[in-house]
């Protein structure tokens, strides 16, 4: 059983984006690789052909992979979301209790995280310890150096 993950409408699309590149693109560029080394003559002594069979089977495994998450997604109505307390798509501004330190994070799924944008995911050690934190908690944030607080300042969608 494929494990539910949620997305934004922009997320998903991003996903079926790259599927639909793989499939009109990087197959038909392969098939015709693959067609190209056959041509070459004796497959078994063929390394091209290997190559490219290789190619294949990896690429119609990322496919495979990314249609399972696109079946089991599923798209969070960001205007019904409740901003008591930190979910997926929160915005998150939070102080780092020991140096005072603040930031600013959007909660997203894994696929979405971008540090640089500011994205976290909701499965990464801050992601989890603030998830379902409500505005003026603390949260424990367990990493691989120890522990961090951060004081939950806002939660905006």
């Amino acid at each position: 059983m494929s494990k539910v993950a949620y997305y934004t409408e922009e997320g998903l699309q991003n996903i079926r984006d790259e599927v639909h590149h793989l499939k009109t693109v990087e197959r038909p560029s392969i098939s015709q690789q693959i067609g190209e080394a056959r041509d070459k003559g004796d497959l078994s002594e063929n390394a091209e052909y290997d190559a490219a069979k290789e190619a294949q089977g990896l690429l119609e495994l990322k496919i495979s992979q990314l249609e399972n998450l696109i079946s089991n997604a599923r798209i969070v109505d960001e205007s019904i979301m409740d901003n008591s307390k930190v979910r997926i798509l929160s915005k998150v501004t939070i102080e780092n209790q020991a140096n005072k330190t603040k930031m600013v994070y959007t909660l997203v799924a894994e696929n979405e995280q971008d540090l640089k944008a500011g994205k976290i995911s909701v499965d990464s050690p801050i992601g989890k310890g603030l998830l379902g934190k409500a505005k003026d908690e603390i949260a424990e944030v367990v990493i691989p150096a120890g522990e961090l607080h951060f004081k939950i300042l806002d939660i905006t969608r």
